[in-house]
């Protein structure tokens, strides 16, 4: 299951981008999944909540944008939508649609919590 490393580098990103900003605590993480990119979103979030257990992103809400399959034929140099890694040219006919969007899996943003961390035994 290669959601397991995703999710690692998910939190591992939010992580760092937290912890630049002096954020103790992630709410929310919007993720670009490309259609064509075999990732499962549920697997990926189930394996995020096990991931992010003790982090600043536990708890964190999961937010995915699907990002449309786009290629360009081989034979024809028309462009067409892809929603299968090896779909046919619906101009042609032909096999080798090159896919150049739909791939790609990205954080687009992340919602920190912005309260300043205050320490208990210093008081309010």
């Amino acid at each position: 299951m290669h959601e397991m490393s995703l999710a690692e580098n998910v939190v591992s990103i939010v992580d760092a981008a937290a912890k630049a900003e002096g954020s103790t605590r992630v709410i929310a993480i919007w993720l670009e999944i490309g259609a064509l990119s075999c990732v499962a979103p549920d697997a990926l979030r189930f394996c995020f909540d096990a991931i992010a257990r003790g982090t600043v992103a536990e708890g964190a809400r999961i937010e995915i944008i699907t990002v449309p399959g786009e290629g360009t034929c081989g034979s024809c140099a028309k462009s067409a939508i892809m929603t299968a890694l090896y779909d046919l040219c619906p101009h042609c006919g032909q096999p080798g649609l090159q896919p150049n969007r739909g791939t790609e899996m990205r954080v687009k943003e992340i919602e920190i919590d912005s309260r300043p961390f205050q320490n208990c035994r210093n008081g309010p």
